[in-house]
């Protein structure tokens, strides 16, 4: 159900123990059943009903605030959540205690970070088959030259392990644009130390197709009806 994008793992067990859940038009409530590839899983409208009340949350992060949760002398982002920082002042309020991050924006980074309700959207942004691109904008300290862009774009390690292709262009000014396919730990600033570029601002400007733009520093909205990362 899953790996089908129709809810998350930890909702397709409740859903399945509810009997909200059937194969080929029979309702299955055993968890671990097995299907053929090309059955049909339908949720019942109940299931249904429940998702679409799932909200999403998305930040303008300003720096000194964690992704996750708080840490010693620093509060999580998700406290941003309130009715003085929306930008529509009519927004209802979401409960902040069912709103998990659906990714990372390490604490001296500003930008673009999501919380969210549903387990659809936290797989779609963070699960291991991700494929969401995510854009940000990076001011460094050092040389920006043509072989340190070329060697950002393909051909790095993080950890052992090698980094996906990224796009990586140089706006002028000591600033680069970034567009990366993954999010491993600190990823943008490791990058740039092993060509010898300092970062002192990033800033994460798009996730998907969402942008950052229309959402003041500190302040959050909804994920509008329609709006897909």
């Amino acid at each position: 159900m899953a790996q089908r994008g129709l809810c998350s793992r930890r909702e397709a067990d409740r859903f399945i123990k509810q009997g909200l859940v059937s194969v080929d038009g029979e309702t299955v409530n055993v968890l671990g059943t097995r299907i053929d590839p090309d059955q049909i899983i339908k949720l019942h409208q109940k299931a249904l009903t429940e998702q679409t009340g799932l909200c999403t949350v998305l930040i303008n992060k300003p720096p000194g605030y964690v992704s996750g949760l708080p840490e010693q002398g620093y509060e999580s982002a998700v406290m941003l959540v309130t009715q003085r920082n929306a930008v529509n002042p009519s927004s209802r309020i979401p409960d902040r205690r069912g709103l998990a991050p659906a990714g990372r924006l390490d604490i001296d980074s500003t930008g673009l970070i999501v919380f969210t309700q549903d387990g659809r959207i936290a797989r779609k942004l963070v699960g291991a088959d991700s494929q969401i691109e995510k854009e940000y904008v990076v001011t460094v300290h050092g040389d920006i030259t043509d072989a340190k862009l070329k060697r950002l774009r393909h051909g790095m390690k993080l950890d052992g392990k090698p980094l996906k292709p990224a796009d990586v262009q140089s706006l002028g000014n000591g600033e680069l644009k970034f567009v990366l396919g993954e999010g491993r730990k600190r990823q943008i600033r490791r990058m740039c130390e092993l060509v010898d570029l300092e970062v002192n601002l990033l800033k994460r400007t798009r996730i998907g197709n969402i942008l950052l733009s229309g959402i003041p520093r500190g302040k959050w909205r909804l994920l509008n009806p329609g709006e897909l990362f």
